[in-house]
């Protein structure tokens, strides 16, 4: 998102995605924002000046099934970024390493909490407007699908937008889920 899109948007930017190195620029967007950091690393420090009541850190490795040596994404994860995002109104920042797998996922897994109404292709379709290099982490997805009792069409969705374009780093982004598209019919 071109900076000229985001003036006049923080408020209305619900849930802010973006990579490591995009971080202080979220925040300069967004200075009441909240955080939610996804890392493989439990040590990773907060950014200066945010109190500990405002940041949730879930370590965790960003892997669609598990490995040996690795710490796969489960249901504590996702349940815990769920309500953290619920518990406050403000704008929230979901950021991970590159901001392509792991973020983007759990946006899209905030934002259908958020909208139940709303169809979860539309929700979808919309991330990768956005972000057309996100790839949304598919073990991310198909835990907050249970949790959420989307019955597999939070899955389907995410399936059918296929890989997001090569990049090294995602696209720092507001899913603003008030100017998503008016609820319609399930897919």
């Amino acid at each position: 998102m071109s900076a000229e899109a985001w003036k006049g948007r923080a408020t209305d930017a619900e849930v802010i995605v973006c990579p490591r190195s995009r971080l202080a620029e979220a925040f300069r967007r967004a200075p009441d924002a909240r955080l939610l950091t996804l890392t493989s690393d439990p040590s990773e420090p907060a950014p200066e000046g945010l109190i500990e009541a405002d940041r949730l850190l879930l370590a965790f490795n960003d892997i669609a099934a598990p490995r040996s040596g690795f710490v796969a994404p489960d249901g504590s994860h996702v349940a815990a970024a769920l309500a953290f995002a619920a518990r406050d109104p403000r704008p929230l920042i979901v950021q991970c390493y590159a901001g392509v797998s792991r973020s983007p996922a759990m946006a899209y897994a905030i934002a259908c909490a958020r909208r139940p109404d709303m169809d979860e292709a539309a929700i979808a379709g919309e991330l990768r407007r956005l972000s057309p290099s996100a790839t949304p982490n598919p073990r991310i997805v198909a835990l907050a699908d249970a949790l959420l009792g989307r019955d597999g069409r939070m899955s389907a969705a995410i399936a059918a937008l296929g890989r997001g374009a090569e990049a090294y780093e995602g696209e720092l982004f507001a899913l603003a889920l008030s100017r998503l598209p008016a609820p319609g019919a399930r897919s």
